[in-house]
């Protein structure tokens, strides 16, 4: 198994509803593993759900048999903006009627702003080759890609902090110490000391990456 570690570099404003504050709907500076494995086109969902219910376990379920998986990312500079939105169209009387989409209509947004920098990591067995340029968010805000370092995976025995933000939900050993990122659709946690088996990447640039072993997409039953 090898390891890539990539920096993402937003060059349009890039929007989360991470958090609701009344009508203040933040981004916030982490993004969650699934978004970005979407973003990669490791996986795809259908254009038009008229449920709207994410097929997590479909579609991302199968990158396990595949060794691929992606962590979430940390933000490493990440600035602000505060935008004022609204939904509307031109009829004269419009009916408000609840919506079967978790979409604000209006409101201000606090969205990631131009020139945030973000860093995470794929775990692949095979060669992997991310895009140049990728889309994520409800603006489908461009972000650009760069790979900083790549090495193989190797145990070792021990006691380590991780190097980058887990899924709890894919990680096999116990959680000891932990902050908690709260966010859709399951939290995160970073800083992360975990009792169990650990993988080690020595980068050619230098830097070291602990993670935990046997990281693979899991959902809930």
């Amino acid at each position: 198994m090898r390891l890539t570690l990539f920096r993402l570099t937003f060059h349009e404003n890039l929007f989360y509803m991470t958090r609701e504050a009344g009508r203040l709907y933040e981004t916030g500076r982490y993004l969650h593993n699934y978004a970005l494995t979407y973003a990669l086109e490791l996986a795809r969902a259908p254009y038009y759900q008229a449920g709207h219910v994410p097929a997590y376990e479909d579609e991302l379920g199968a990158l396990n048999a595949q060794g691929l998986y992606v962590t979430p990312a940390r933000g490493l500079d990440v600035r602000y903006q505060l935008v004022t939105f609204k939904f509307a169209d031109n009829a004269y009387r419009v009916k408000m009627e609840p919506t079967s989409r978790n979409l604000p209509s209006f409101g201000r947004a606090k969205e990631v702003a131009v020139g945030s920098v973000f860093e995470f990591a794929v775990i692949h067995a095979a060669d992997f080759r991310a895009p140049r340029w990728i889309r994520m968010g409800l603006w489908r805000s461009k972000g650009q890609l760069e790979v900083i370092g790549q090495a193989e995976l190797k145990p070792v025995k021990g006691e380590y902090m991780a190097s980058l933000p887990l899924n709890p939900l894919d990680i096999n050993g116990r959680l000891k110490i932990y902050d908690v990122i709260s966010m859709p659709p399951s939290s995160l946690v970073d800083n992360a000391i975990i009792e169990g088996d650990w993988l080690r990447a020595g980068l050619d640039n230098g830097e070291t990456i602990y993670l935990p072993a046997g990281m693979r997409y899991t959902f809930p039953q």
